[in-house]
């Protein structure tokens, strides 16, 4: 392997790549799901992936230090949580 691998830029590069993987993951997640269910279909693995996905890019960002990324990925930790919140919710009230 090569030596620039290992490099701290090359850690970061891995590091983005396994961000927009889980990116990737949530919507293959929401389209086999929609498929089985002959309908639109969001499970909650998509937004535990798109949760882990912001955050491992928001790391990425902050480290370029770049502001758009920064702004870009920062609330959807936020939108991400409140609808697993929402989801949690409703399965209460259903149950309850």
């Amino acid at each position: 392997m090569p030596e620039e691998w290992f490099s701290t830029e090359g850690i970061w590069l891995a590091i983005g790549f396994v961000g927009q993987s889980f990116f990737f993951m949530r919507f293959a997640v929401q389209w086999i799901a929609t498929e089985r269910a002959k309908k639109s279909v969001i499970p909650d693995a998509f937004w535990w992936l798109s949760i882990v996905g912001s955050l491992i890019m928001l790391c990425y960002a902050i480290y370029r230090r770049d502001p758009i990324f920064i702004l870009a990925f920062t609330p959807n930790v936020f939108i991400y949580s409140r609808n697993l919140y929402w989801l949690k919710k409703e399965r209460q009230g259903l149950a309850g």
